[in-house]
């Protein structure tokens, strides 16, 4: 893809992370490029749920940086970083559930507009909000539910409604947490036809358990076992590498 520098979107730069004895992060590089899927796996323990707070904004690193398209973002709140343009769908749902479906797309427009989430009427009747919630909707085919409670959801639907939240935000990076979490088989695959479609409109950073869906989904994959990656490359040199089986493969599957 040329110089290496001019098509990251995303990158970490040696972050590392420590509680008490205990490494999380150790010197963290990863980065994410324009119009991939950069899968990060690992045992549990590994540090990943680490490593995406520290991207996302959640939790401070002790030292390095987290970059975003060559900015340096280290010192922004989750909420600055969003307004950057970073999109995150979270591991635990951080959906509104007493909302409706709609509701919950256009705070995500709102906050991705710079205002406040404060007033829900003048909010509900901004054409430009709901014009962007709904386009995200369509996008993830819930448009059809845009009045349901959102806890009346399936659990499918509500990741799908993860990602139009992210998707209102017209990120210029995904972080996704586990995507796939609690989806059946037809969930899986929907959601992993829709990811291969997004990561030409940006990149997505993956962390996730479900390794049919990473080998049918990553460009590359990063593999972090005790805070540290030990490997990165295409499906085949993962899949391929002695130490990767080892430390995580080999009882995967």
């Amino acid at each position: 893809m040329g110089d290496a520098g001019k098509d990251t979107v995303l990158a970490t730069r040696g972050i590392s992370k420590a509680f008490g004895a205990l490494q999380a992060s150790d010197a963290i590089s990863l980065d994410l490029k324009a119009g991939e899927i950069h899968a990060v796996i690992g045992p549990n323990g590994a540090g990943k749920s680490t490593l995406i707070a520290q991207i996302c904004g959640t939790l401070a690193p002790d030292a390095g940086q987290v970059e975003l398209n060559g900015e340096d973002i280290t010192a922004l709140s989750a909420r600055g970083r969003a307004r950057k343009g970073l999109g995150r769908t979270f591991q635990i749902s951080a959906l509104a559930m007493e909302d409706t479906v709609l509701q919950n797309a256009v705070l995500g427009a709102q906050g991705a507009m710079g205002t406040l989430w404060r007033f829900w009427q003048p909010a509900l009747k901004n054409k430009a909000l709901l014009a962007r919630a709904d386009e995200a909707l369509a996008r993830v085919g819930l448009e059809e539910l845009r009045n349901i409670r959102t806890s009346e959801l399936s659990h499918g639907q509500r990741r799908q409604l993860e990602v139009a939240v992210a998707l209102t935000l017209r990120p210029k990076a995904f972080v996704m947490d586990e995507p796939m979490a609690g989806l059946g088989a037809e969930g899986s695959q929907r959601l992993t036809q829709f990811l291969a479609e997004l990561k030409q409109e940006a990149p997505i950073l993956l962390v996730e358990h479900d390794m049919d869906a990473v080998f049918a989904l990553a460009d590359r994959i990063s593999v972090l076992v005790y805070g540290r990656v030990i490997a990165t490359g295409s499906v085949e040199q993962i899949r391929a590498n002695k130490d990767v089986r080892d430390a995580y493969l080999g009882d995967a599957t």
